[in-house]
């Protein structure tokens, strides 16, 4: 396909022609043993595409939940509701039912697709129509069969989309909305055009140069804007093969669904990899070419500790939500000709996909700042969000003349790449200084588990009468008590200001973690709250 014809086209167009040239060979599979050739996708997707249409969906229904699990079934009702030009709302099944029912309430969402399965493992009050695909096959006729199969075999693609109005579909659509992971407050849905989402496909089939031979494990779920972008619509509209399984911290069935198929390229957060690191042997990943973190801060002595089980280095990207999600990302040595030094950085984040600028400003005068000094991170690009979903000041706060703010303080040096810092909600304000939590996170580390396998302190704060802020550190047992590890702190040169008070740590069963494997910050909050909310130093 000519680049310039590709360009103008949406994700479906793209699928479609994608899906038939792949026809006989695998593009999905899961560890339910589902498997569908680049055909028998596109003919499971059009016999659900039928159904929806005639037998669910009202003509006037523009947003549709999801509530699945990574899964060759989320791939066919995600691609059948886009080819219905429907907007899809992949809904977070690890939130609580008041939190889903926030993001249904927000989007308007009159019916939420699913299994009884799904359902069955969930403690959920749904406020929506559930719709069982499990039931649907029942509704199925002998002429939806047949004509689905003309259209997936036998139909000119171009036929298709006039048939299904997808030429009339423009880039700038609304395709899904993503709400936010609600770490720091109420979920905001992040609305997402054709264009956001094919602008970081193209990117990444730019750095990782993507090939017909590779297998992409889809363990992020489908609501987290990393596995919507890469292992969904990747999969759909470029050549690699999708294998997934529905939860990530399921290290032995990752393992083995790697192993079995060949897998070559993971995506995961830094909690996944310990994951792995810890309960896997090395011949499962022995394909891995390339393995991306993001996320949260990778540790290098966790990239350092994988290398060595498994034979490939992580390399550390970044990206969030509202920028559909990647933003820079290390390219892995194995995918480029260049020297190495040249387009990796260890404790960077990498440079700027193609097409996407990075700047950083003064996070007190807004004036944008020379190579090396640190301040708030602002991205311009195609994939910048629409806005949120209804908050149309909440939109103006963060994107201004195209450019969003992160909330991520970073430094950006001579050649590129970008470093975090911090993040500005992971800050402290004592004493009049800016104190930041994950520098102190990473020196617990070291102290606490430097093959860091596991991740057993945390930073916190809570108000506090005489300095402003009291730092607090939640912690899983530990082999030392607080004062010595005060000391340490001390030894390991960290200003007094950052070190907490032997008082102010917390032991606790469990880091909590989202489904999205980034600290929940803001049940790391109530719990010091809890315990130390009373303004004492």
């Amino acid at each position: 396909m000519e680049n310039h014809e590709a360009s103008s086209m949406t994700l479906p167009r793209l699928m479609l022609r994608n899906c038939r040239r792949s026809r006989k060979r695998v593009k999905a599979i899961d560890t339910t043993g589902a498997r569908l050739t680049g055909g028998s996708l596109l003919l499971k997707t059009f016999v659900l595409r039928r159904l929806l249409e005639r037998r669910v969906l009202a003509s006037d229904e523009a947003n549709v939940g999801v509530l699945l699990p990574p899964s060759v079934g989320a791939v066919v009702v995600n691609a059948a509701l886009t080819l219905l030009r429907r907007v899809t709302v992949n809904l977070n099944y690890t939130a609580s039912s008041a939190v889903m029912n926030s993001c249904i309430k927000q989007a308007e969402i009159r019916h939420v697709l699913t299994t009884r399965k799904v359902m069955q493992k969930l403690d959920l009050k749904i406020d929506a129509e559930l719709v069982y695909l499990d039931d649907l096959p029942a509704l199925l006729t002998i002429a939806d069969k047949f004509l689905a199969a003309v259209e997936a075999y036998v139909l000119p693609v171009g036929m298709l989309e006039r048939k299904w109005q997808l030429t009339s579909v423009g880039l700038d659509d609304l395709l899904t909305i993503i709400f936010t992971s609600g770490s720091t407050g109420e979920p905001k849905g992040v609305m997402l055009s054709y264009r956001n989402i094919a602008s970081n496909v193209t990117a990444i089939n730019k750095i990782v140069k993507l090939r017909e031979d590779d297998v992409l494990l889809g363990v992020l779920p489908f609501f987290h804007a990393f596995g919507y972008t890469v292992t969904l619509w990747t999969v759909l509209t470029l050549d690699p093969m999708g294998a997934y399984h529905f939860s990530p911290l399921d290290a032995h069935t990752v393992g083995k669904l790697t192993h079995e198929h060949r897998g070559t390229i993971l995506i995961g957060t830094p909690t996944f990899l310990r994951t792995y690191l810890k309960r896997c042997e090395p011949e499962v990943f022995a394909t891995l070419d390339v393995v991306v973190a993001g996320a949260e801060k990778m540790p290098q002595e966790l990239s350092a500790a994988f290398e060595r089980k498994f034979g490939v280095r992580p390399v550390e990207g970044y990206g969030a939500t509202e920028l559909s999600p990647l933003v820079s990302v290390n390219i892995p040595a194995s995918r480029t000709s260049e020297p190495p030094q040249a387009v990796a950085r260890e404790g960077t984040v990498g440079r700027p996909v193609p097409g996407v600028e990075a700047r950083v400003v003064d996070l007190d005068s807004g004036e944008v700042l020379p190579a090396g000094k640190p301040g708030m991170l602002w991205i311009r690009g195609p994939n910048v969000m629409r806005g949120y979903l209804h908050h149309p000041e909440k939109t103006a706060q963060v994107v201004v003349d195209g450019w969003y703010m992160t909330g991520d303080v970073a430094l950006i040096d001579n050649d590129g790449f970008i470093t975090i810092t911090g993040r500005e909600s992971r800050f402290s304000k004592i004493g009049g200084e800016m104190v930041p939590h994950l520098k102190i996170e990473e020196t617990l580390s070291r102290l606490l588990s430097p093959d860091e396998e596991e991740l057993k302190a945390v930073v916190t704060a809570v108000p506090d009468a005489r300095r402003g802020e009291r730092l607090v550190v939640l912690h899983t047992q530990l082999d030392r008590t607080p004062d010595e590890l005060v000391k340490q702190l001390q030894q390991a040169g960290l200003p007094n200001l950052w070190i907490p008070s032997p008082d102010s740590f917390c032991q606790v069963d469990e880091i909590p973690v989202l489904g999205t494997g980034k600290l929940d910050l803001r049940a790391l909050k109530q719990r010091a709250l809890e315990k130390f909310g009373d303004g004492k130093a």
